[in-house]
Formats: structure tokens, sequence, C-alpha cells
């Protein structure tokens, strides 16, 4: 029974404004999420991603081929009667942000963090005003609370959408300040998702690709860009 999926049911999907925003209709049916809400997203372009997902769907839905629905059903049933709770969770990973962790050697590498991590460091620090502290090896560093906060201010006034894009950002990369940089495009997303790969990639480079690893990567290298796009497409 864990194959089992729901048949297409519906000739076509289409859109129409909502109270509150823009819905997704099947035919006439509109869209709820898992916990029976209705699906009302903030933009009309938000909308037209989800419609096209499910009429990309064939003979059987598969959830795990819309990431644009599945983003939008967790900000309405989950992030945003638990908003607080969820800015918490991502202000836990400016403290122990990626690009505040450095490796002691070999000297290569130390050079290549510095070369490629820096840069998003002075970026935050110009954009938020919030330097975060910089260690090596796997003992913590406390950071300065004032830069957290200035980190996580724009953090707490995203609306429950870009806020569900955003942890994903962050979580995936495990870092406030990459999640913040894909968030506001500063480069492309694919650039910021080999920043957070910095490590594994370059162990990959000395001692070989694990098939497994890898494909593991791609399934986050996807969801990363996925996640991006659901931010760009929010309000």
């Amino acid at each position: 029974m864990s194959d089992w999926a729901p048949k297409r049911f519906w000739t076509a999907a289409r859109t129409e404004p909502a109270p509150g925003g823009h819905r997704v209709l099947l035919d006439a049916r509109p869209i709820r999420t898992p916990a029976g809400a209705p699906l009302v997203v903030p933009t009309p372009e938000l909308a037209a991603g989800i419609a096209r997902e499910w009429d990309a769907q064939v003979e059987f839905v598969r959830p795990a081929t819309m990431p644009m629905t599945r983003t939008a059903n967790s900000a309405i049933d989950k992030v945003a009667p638990e908003h607080a709770a969820v800015v918490a969770i991502l202000a836990e990973y400016g403290g122990t942000d990626l690009l505040s962790y450095r490796a002691e050697r070999p000297q290569d590498l130390v050079a290549l963090q510095s070369e490629r991590w820096d840069p998003l460091l002075d970026w935050a620090e110009d954009r938020f005003g919030a330097r975060l502290s910089v260690t090596q090896g796997v003992m913590p560093v406390a950071q300065d609370p004032e830069a957290l906060d200035r980190l996580v201010a724009p953090v707490r006034a995203m609306s429950p959408f870009r806020l569900a894009a955003f942890h994903d950002l962050v979580a995936l990369s495990g870092s406030l300040i990459l999640g913040h940089a894909a968030a506001e495009g500063i480069r492309p997303p694919e650039d910021i998702w080999a920043l957070s790969r910095l490590d594994e990639d370059w162990q990959a480079a000395l001692w070989g690709h694990d098939e497994e690893a890898m494909r593991a990567a791609a399934v986050k290298r996807i969801a990363f860009g996925d996640a991006q796009k659901f931010f760009a497409l929010s309000l």
C-alpha cells in the first residue's frame, strides 16, 4: 500500500483571485491543504506555478514532483501557526553558521574557505550590519548577540510563505547567511549551493566521489533551487 497514489481526476488546473490572494482550482474544485485549509497563496505567479505542477501530473498524483505545492501546504498548515518557533529554529543556525567554522588544515582548504566564504561574511556585514566571528576546528565560537539579532530581524518580518522557503534555504545549506544570500539573489542559487558544499566537494576531489552521497547531494541541490524560486514568487 506504500506505493498507492491518487489518480488524476481533473481536466485542467487554473487560478483565480481569492480572499487573501490567489487560489488554484482543479476544474471547479479549489485545492485544499492536507489539514483542510484553503490553499490560497499571495501572488498570481506562485499560484500559476502550483497550477503547472498539478497539470504536469499524468495518471497519478506524485507529491515528490510538486515542490511548490508542498511548500505552500507547509506554509499554511505548519509555519503560519508556529511562526515564532520557526524563526527561533532559524536563529540557531546563525549561532553555528557553516561559514564561521573553518578547517585547521590542510592549508589549501583553509585558503579556499577564506577565499570563497569571507566575501559572504563581508556582504552580511554591509547588508545587515552583522559580522559573524570565525573559528578553526570544531570548538564553538560565541557570536555577538546584536549581530545575530540583526540577521534574524528580517526573518521575523517574513510572511509564512517566505519563511517556509527560507527555512529550506537555511536548513539545506546549514547557513543563515547563505540563506539570506539566496533569498536576496546576490548570486545564482547554484553558486550559493556550491558554497555550502565547499568542504564536501574538496574532499571528493581529493579522495573520489561516493555515488550514494552524490545522489543525495543532487536531491538537496534541486530542493535548494526550488526553495529559492518559491521565495522569489512569494510575498
